[in-house]
């Protein structure tokens, strides 16, 4: 198509939905009229399709909700005193005197900053730096380790590198046998579909292992309805029986890879029986797998958080590589292993500084050379930059402790809805000196704030997206911000220069990723060749790109693998039980996801009028067998309880479950919450709560007509104290 971000012939701005890491090319006129008018694009990923959330994305441009003034609490030594409006020179001044007072009491370390998988590679980047040169603090990480840092960390092992997808997504029309293990792509990015409807057209087989009979499992050719936290013992058991069947590829295991006697001794203890009684998929359907995936001519593994956010995610999406690298998968065309990255940037917000331990092009901060290269960029002295600090969930854990962080700055995420154990979230935002959230709307997060700022939306801004695939996107402005609006980029370059440290920040968004280029050259994540012309005129260009005149990099690991030795890594990994599982108290499994109609914490679409239908009524999906027991009818309200929290839903029948398994969304706050109840237990690795598998009790709670006795609570009315008896009066 060629020149994507330019204006077409009748003016239309060719740019990208603001949501999942498909980034579906959208065509909007410029205002007026104002929102603009949205329609797909032919782009690469999407080919004319988009869903319902791009459809109405720019409903939220000028919702009535939308923050358009700083806000600031009218007593500041007050948090609950009423928010009111600020000028930005008022709002910065408390920001940056906050900081001070923090730094000059406690040192550096106790200024925290919380980013988000949907910032542009730009504003990530300048994150990034604002922590290291800005604050020179060790405390920055961001919700994207919620979502991608298990099967990023397995990628890193296994293959010297991450990224989601390292084949262009239209690959998988080619794919002759695809498993997917814990995604629905089919609700959470349904112009994806269009390939893998291509696939089964062609004679593919699907299969999908998940818990529920999603809408993507009721499209797969085979189900392998698995037991949360048990998708480890699967990937084995589907090895130990290609292993005894010869279906294994030697010669590649020989050429290509190195560990594979140790995963081989490891895995002949999962016979198909015993995987059987562990993960509630039979002897038949697991045989039926490793037939479909060993005889096709080109065959697939995608993984997604279903089988990632468990406290052995790592280990499980490491269980999946080895699979692919015993059937001789990646690098062939039309094959691999892939993960389905969710967040609108969560390939690029995770490569260029937002993490814990990371500088910009996938560097390590604890490596001598990394922070030579990178501080020789900033124009700093490399000893000033600091160590590694810790991942998002104990850097919350710690705040207001000896060493932890006492003021924190929130960028683009709604910690109070999307980080587990909501309750134990809200008593440490509250030990806080001082909290500063920067959003587009009232989140749940912000209500609880010392200071609001509004920033810019997706179509009000330039900059970058790098999507599922690795193919680094332009994002055009295509009308400006409400007056009195800002941007993140010149909120941090604000705050710097206050501080003293304007010189190093700028306003402009391509001198931000200029600079971001030259910071990633020969880093794992390089970024060097990719221009913001080469990006329009080629629909994108793929990382790594070390030059100019270098044609990307569509695919990985045709010939080598980006380890020292060029082989990839076989790990021996054994399935461990969840950190709860059911008990007397606690009888069944709770698991939880997205659905199709609503995106990440809803601070955008549960306030869209188009999607107002799903936007209303959460609901728990419960197996009829599992209703009846309870004496749970159709529509009736359901309490849920961990050892947590409670929370309560709609019941919705439907054998498409286990019966031993509840399925809730998490896009929701208030008494219908599902981070009230999920278990920050964390993997050991890439330090993912397990969101995904826990005990739970379910209970009656009242009839259908029970509507607004449990309520989601006003969008950014923050976590409800009252437990869910409490809000039935």
């Amino acid at each position: 198509m060629g020149d994507h971000g330019s204006p077409d012939l009748v003016g239309n701005v060719l740019t990208h939905c603001p949501y999942c890491s498909l980034q579906c090319g959208v065509r909007m006129r410029p205002a007026p009229p104002r929102p603009p008018v949205i329609e797909p694009a032919d782009f690469p990923t999407n080919r004319g399709g988009l869903c319902a959330k791009g459809w109405s994305a720019p409903e939220l441009l000028d919702h009535p909700d939308r923050l358009l003034t700083p806000l600031v609490r009218a007593d500041p030594a007050d948090r609950r005193s009423p928010l009111r409006p600020a000028s930005w020179d008022e709002a910065l001044d408390r920001i940056t005197a906050a900081i001070q007072t923090s730094q000059h009491r406690y040192g550096p370390a106790s200024v925290g900053l919380f980013g988000g998988g949907g910032l542009t590679n730009e504003k990530a980047y300048q994150l990034g730096k604002f922590a290291r040169v800005g604050l020179r603090t060790p405390h920055i990480d961001y919700n994207g380790r919620f979502c991608m840092s298990s099967s990023a960390t397995a990628g890193n092992r296994a293959f010297g590198i991450d990224r989601g997808l390292p084949f262009p997504l239209a690959d998988i029309a080619d794919a002759r046998a695809v498993l997917v293990v814990g995604g629905n792509p089919a609700d959470t990015m349904p112009p994806a579909m269009q390939y893998f409807d291509a696939g089964r057209a062609a004679g593919a087989v699907h299969i999908v292992a998940d818990p529920r009979r999603s809408a993507t499992a009721r499209g797969a050719g085979i189900h392998l309805p698995v037991a949360p936290g048990t998708d480890l013992a699967l990937a084995n058991g589907l090895l130990h029986i290609a292993i005894r069947a010869g279906h294994v590829d030697q010669a590649y295991i020989r050429d290509r890879t190195t560990g594979f006697d140790a995963v081989r001794t490891a895995v002949a203890g999962y016979w198909p029986d015993r995987v059987e009684r562990i993960t509630g998929v039979s002897e038949e359907l697991l045989q039926r797998t490793v037939h479909a995936l060993a005889t096709a001519p080109t065959a697939m593994i995608l993984t997604a958080r279903g089988a990632e956010q468990h406290s052995s995610g790592t280990d499980t999406a490491q269980a999946y590589i080895n699979l692919a690298l015993a059937l001789g998968l990646p690098g062939r065309p039309g094959s691999g292993y892939g993960t389905i990255t969710g967040q609108g940037n969560g390939q690029g917000g995770r490569e260029h500084g937002q993490k814990a331990d990371q500088l910009p092009g996938y560097r390590r901060l604890d490596d001598p050379a990394a922070r030579a290269h990178v501080a020789a960029v900033w124009g700093v002295d490399p000893a000033d930059l600091p160590g590694p600090g810790v991942s998002a969930t104990e850097m919350i854990d710690r705040i207001g402790t000896p060493g932890g962080v006492r003021t924190m700055l929130v960028f683009a995420s709604n910690i109070l809805v999307s980080a587990p154990d909501r309750d134990r979230v809200a008593d440490r935002l509250a030990a806080l000196d001082f909290l500063a959230v920067s959003d587009i709307f009232r989140s749940e997060t912000a209500a609880v704030a010392d200071v609001v700022l509004p920033t810019a939306q997706w179509a009000e801004e330039e900059g970058t997206m790098t999507n599922l695939e690795g193919r680094v996107l332009r994002r055009r402005r295509v009308l400006p911000p409400p007056d009195g609006v800002r941007d993140d980029l010149s909120v941090l370059a604000a705050l710097a220069d206050r501080l003293g440290r304007g010189k190093h920040f700028s306003t402009d968004p391509q001198t931000v990723y200029d600079e971001l280029r030259r910071a990633s050259a020969g880093g794992i994540a390089d970024y060097a060749g990719i221009s913001y012309q080469r990006i329009e005129a080629e629909d994108g260009v793929f990382w790594p790109c070390p030059a100019d005149g270098h044609p990307g990099t569509p695919r990985l690991f045709t010939e080598r693998f980006a380890t020292a030795d060029g082989r990839a890594r076989f790990i021996r990994v054994e399935h461990r039980d969840p950190a709860e599982l059911p008990d007397r108290s606690y009888p069944y499994l709770l698991t939880t996801g997205r659905i199709m109609g609503q995106y990440q914490s809803g601070n955008q679409t549960r306030r869209s009028p188009s999607l107002a239908s799903t936007a209303s009524d959460p609901k728990a999906e419960i197996h009829p067998d599992l209703a009846r027991r309870l004496g749970i009818g159709t529509a009736d309200l359901v309490e849920l309880t961990t050892r947590r929290g409670r929370a309560v839903f709609r019941a919705y029948l439907t054998e498409h479950i286990r019966p031993d398994t509840v399925f809730v969304p998490f896009h929701w706050g208030g008494t219908a919450s599902a981070n009230a109840l999920t278990d920050p237990t964390l993997d050991r690795h890439s330090r993912m709560p397990a969101f995904k598998v826990c005990a739970v009790a379910v209970r009656r709670f009242a009839g259908p007509d029970g509507a607004g006795r449990a309520t989601t609570g006003p969008v950014g009315a923050g976590p409800s104290s009252a437990a869910p008896d409490d809000s039935a009066t």
